[in-house]
């Protein structure tokens, strides 16, 4: 390292009522791993997209191995200069083969014009050989896990020749020895001088990974640090401009009504979509005021489950109680009928309305209580409904009329949960509740819900960080190939013995109150 591959100066960038970048900057050396830190609405995703030549910047200077890039740059001509970003939502065919994908408008073409296969597959198959992959170029995209879709973008990047390589959110989605993995290529990326800008909110991976990090605040410039010397909790400070702790929560509102039962769902495999997990005999109930956390590796069945209880998928066999009554599950209406509700995993494809304002995002399904003579809605009773709910969750917006596809993936993920706190459920299952968004938040999150809790509602967190589960929840249900393996008191458990039920079917010799499912 020594020389600067990349160097911002003063890059401003202003919308309609709000000034997203305030004069940021950032170098980056040669052959380093750089992290860019910051809550979220402190301007990491405009920032990115104005590096990437997807938005124009409305002032500033942007240096690339010393030469001044053009603010009509777009994402093409960047990426033909070695600028290449990984998004959070990646930008793969699953229709096409991996080859085809790696190659994707830029196939190998023999002299007549036609394109040239052997040597796409072949020059495919050398890249993945370089990255240490167990992959076939002439795979289908849609037949890949979460993690080697993940391995087929960084590829793509080194096809293009890539210098910079910019993540969003790596391993949002990613197990833990997916993570490990991950990480390793990164370290080979860095050793061949290839620059990578690691954008997290797992400060614990920028301690791992990166050699150092910027934070933004608040869409300024913060400061610089090397990460040998740091610790996570100097970078949480710098982020949120106040300390941040997690600790386990101590009230507990748990009554002895039942409010969600599950009686015995299973679901056979489907031979329409093979990755889908099968369900076995799985049972759970969950009481008013209590919250029980889902902990399991990757396709264990958590979500699966939590769709069925949804009635956003189907099973073979079960039965959904709520408050004693029997709910169908045919589809999503009966469950919200019934007071269910779902923040879902994945917020862009199964949750957010991306052209539609936050307004309609957050107020859909209250409409029916917000209406006027049923057929005209009460707008001062909307508006005040989600200036609730936009103070209680702390979410950052010029105004409730611009899109949500507009605001960071936290603040959508914040409008999502106000919109089924605005429901006033029974039942309330939050699937990954904090994922992307900023250490700060997280906390303001889990308080929501807690105060649900107090108020009586049935909630079930299902998140893939193991302390997340054990700070916020009464009880944590563990599940391992589509199957319940246990349930353990929080106050009680340890990861050691949570991840020896996700892992392997039963409880760490000598764990306490823990109860393995047989």
């Amino acid at each position: 390292m020594g020389h600067a591959i990349l160097e911002a100066a003063d890059i401003r960038k202003v919308f309609p009522g709000v000034v997203a970048l305030d004069g940021v900057r950032l170098a980056v050396e040669q052959g380093e791993v750089h992290a860019l830190l910051g809550e979220n609405g402190a301007g990491k995703s405009t920032f990115l997209k104005i590096l990437a030549g997807a938005q124009p910047s409305d002032g500033g200077e942007l240096l690339f191995d010393g030469r001044t890039l053009d603010r009509a740059d777009t994402p093409i001509v960047r990426q033909r200069l070695g600028i290449v970003t990984i998004y959070q939502e990646f930008n793969l065919l699953p229709a096409m083969t991996i080859a085809e994908n790696m190659y994707l408008g830029r196939e190998p073409l023999r002299r007549n014009g036609l394109i040239d296969w052997r040597r796409m597959y072949r020059d495919a198959q050398a890249v993945i050989d370089e990255l240490g992959l167990d992959l076939d170029p002439r795979m289908p995209v849609r037949v890949l896990s979460v993690a080697e879709q993940q391995m087929v973008e960084i590829s793509k990047a080194l096809t293009m020749n890539a210098r910079l390589i910019i993540m969003d959110e790596p391993t949002a989605a990613l197990s833990g020895k997916e993570v490990d993995k991950l990480h390793r290529i990164i370290h080979g990326l860095r050793a061949k001088g290839i620059s990578i800008i690691y954008v997290t909110h797992r400060l614990v991976e920028v301690m791992a990974v990166c050699d150092r990090y910027t934070v933004f605040r608040d869409g300024r410039y913060v400061a610089t640090r090397d990460v040998q010397g740091s610790s996570v909790s100097d970078m949480v400070r710098l982020m949120v401009g106040r300390d941040v702790e997690f600790q386990r929560r101590s009230d507990r509102f748990a009554g002895e009504r039942v409010m969600l039962e599950v009686r015995g769902v299973s679901r056979a495999g489907n031979l329409a979509d093979p990755h889908a997990c099968v369900l076995d005999d799985l049972s759970v109930q969950v009481r008013a005021g209590e919250i029980v956390g889902f902990a399991g590796l990757v396709g264990a069945g958590r979500t699966e489950l939590a769709r069925v209880i949804f009635g956003a998928d189907g099973c073979d066999s079960g039965v959904i109680v709520v408050d004693g009554r029997v709910v169908p599950m045919r589809k999503p209406g009966d469950a919200i009928a019934a007071g269910i509700a779902l923040v879902p995993e994945d917020r862009k494809q199964q949750g957010c309305f991306l052209p539609h304002s936050i307004r309609h995002n957050m107020s859909l399904p209250s409409l029916k209580r917000l209406s006027k003579w049923k057929f005209f809605v009460d707008e001062a009773g909307e508006r005040a409904l989600i200036a609730d709910y936009t103070r209680k969750l702390g979410i950052r917006m010029a105004n409730d009329e611009v899109a949500i596809g507009t605001l960071s993936g936290g603040n959508q993920q914040k409008v999502l949960l106000a919109r089924c706190m605005a429901l006033h459920p029974k039942v309330l299952i939050v699937d990954e509740p904090t994922r992307g968004i900023d250490v700060g938040a997280k906390a303001e999150v889990h308080q929501v819900l807690f105060e649900m809790a107090k108020a009586g509602v049935a909630v079930i967190v299902i998140s893939s960080e193991l302390p997340e589960v054990m700070a916020v929840s009464d009880r944590i249900v563990t599940f391992r190939e589509g199957r319940i393996t246990g349930s353990v008191a929080a106050e009680a458990a340890t990861e050691e013995d949570l991840m020896s039920l996700m892992a392997l079917g039963g409880p760490a010799d000598g764990a306490a109150h823990v109860h393995a499912a047989h």
